[in-house]
């Protein structure tokens, strides 16, 4: 258990829990720890377990999967956070990003791919469904078409750590490939969001990609 990604699973449909605590728990890298039914229940098993990796829905009752997310980030920082969901509209996928959540992975992923997102959400890396991708980086775009946002501008290492950062490195990687800290890294970081005006990494990466800061390669 020591060695595995420790997981907390919320779904407010019973079924849906066990299928996926099944293929999860085949994987000899992560453990389901507990489970919930609802957003209120998610928020005091994490209080309790502190998983590695939070997998919620976002339509549960009592708080929804963006609520708990929001929570999440506020009072517990360090734990991943993948939303694993059936809805793969515009306004889901941009409000469960800007509440700071790491992944968003629909439930039509094969089990494989569900799999690898916890990882790379516990790797500290984005996990966002290829398509899902795709749309955002196109909605992102019609937004600033024909406007130059405003932002403030990156410094070159700021630039550098981002683009590593859309590149899927971990925070450590980052550190080692330019010769500095994690603090240091995690330090470049929140100074880019605060400047992108983004709340998460995926979020900061797709508008540094979609106003031309970094190259548009990384995101694929």
């Amino acid at each position: 258990m020591t060695n595995r990604i420790r997981v907390l699973l919320a779904d407010d449909h019973a079924v849906v829990r066990a299928g996926i605590r099944q293929f999860l728990e085949q994987a000899d890298d992560i453990a389901v720890i507990a489970e919930a039914d609802d957003g209120d229940m998610a928020r005091s098993l994490i209080t309790q377990h502190k998983p590695d990796v939070a997998v919620l829905d976002i339509q549960m009752p009592k708080a929804t999967g963006i609520e708990v997310t929001r929570w999440v980030r506020a009072n517990h920082p360090e734990v991943g956070v993948l939303v694993l969901t059936a809805y793969d509209d515009d306004p889901y996928v941009m409000a469960v990003l800007q509440a700071g959540a790491n992944g968003y992975v629909l439930k039509t992923a094969s089990p494989m791919s569900i799999v690898q997102a916890v990882r790379d959400v516990y790797e500290g890396k984005s996990a966002l469904d290829p398509a899902i991708t795709r749309r955002l980086m196109a909605h992102i775009a019609s937004r600033t078409a024909g406007e130059v946002p405003i932002y403030e501008e990156l410094t070159e290492r700021e630039l550098e750590v981002l683009t590593l950062a859309g590149k899927g490195y971990t925070n450590k990687a980052i550190g080692v490939q330019l010769g500095i800290s994690d603090r240091t890294v995690q330090g470049h970081l929140a100074k880019t969001y605060h400047k992108l005006q983004a709340s998460s990494r995926t979020e900061a990466v797709m508008k540094a990609v979609s106003t031309g800061l970094i190259p548009a390669e990384i995101a694929d």
